[in-house]
């Protein structure tokens, strides 16, 4: 199984609702813990029993089927005051966003501003930044990676929700670099 692989089946597992999944073939074996996993160990509840081992082949985790008689309900417009009130995320006033550089997220997980919830962020918008200034925590897998900046510039946009998912590539923040 290739490292592709891998991440394709990590991305999918954090997707759905699975605890655990293992999969053994010959010499190599595989376990992946989502937090669904840790959640049920919190609880002090035993988790759900794995998926049986799996053959060689990757096998694609299904979608939640929604069943089609069932009615989404709808929700009212949201006005611009709403979504300025509601969102926590930092953007600066319209400008031409082709001049800032991204700072992208390596790696699919849970975004963290802070080190801890009683912390202040690691940057905010208007912060200056300098290369190799950790600028927010994602976690993978309760491994808590420090996410380092390779540009130095001043941060005008946070594009993601503090406590959310990213996937592999997402863009973090906007930075500019003059």
């Amino acid at each position: 199984m290739t490292f592709k692989e891998i991440q394709e089946l990590i991305k999918q597992l954090n997707r759905s609702k699975l605890a655990e999944f293992r999969l053994k073939d010959g010499e190599f074996e595989l376990t992946i813990r989502t937090e669904h996993y840790y959640k049920y160990k919190a609880k002090g509840a035993s988790a759900p029993s794995p998926m049986p081992a799996a053959s060689p082949a990757v096998m694609p985790v299904p979608a939640p089927v929604v069943p089609a008689s069932t009615p989404a309900p709808a929700a009212p417009p949201a006005t611009n005051e709403d979504k300025q009130a509601t969102s926590s995320v930092e953007q600066p006033a319209e400008e031409d966003s082709s001049r800032y550089v991204a700072i992208r997220s390596p790696m699919v997980g849970t975004f963290y501003r802070a080190p801890a919830p009683d912390k202040p962020p690691f940057v905010k918008v208007g912060d200056r930044i300098e290369v190799g200034q950790v600028v927010c925590i994602i976690e993978a897998m309760k491994l808590f990676n420090e996410i380092e900046s390779e540009v130095a510039g001043t941060i005008v946009k946070v594009c993601v929700e503090d406590a959310s998912p990213v996937e592999y590539d997402q863009v973090l923040f906007l930075v500019d670099p003059a």
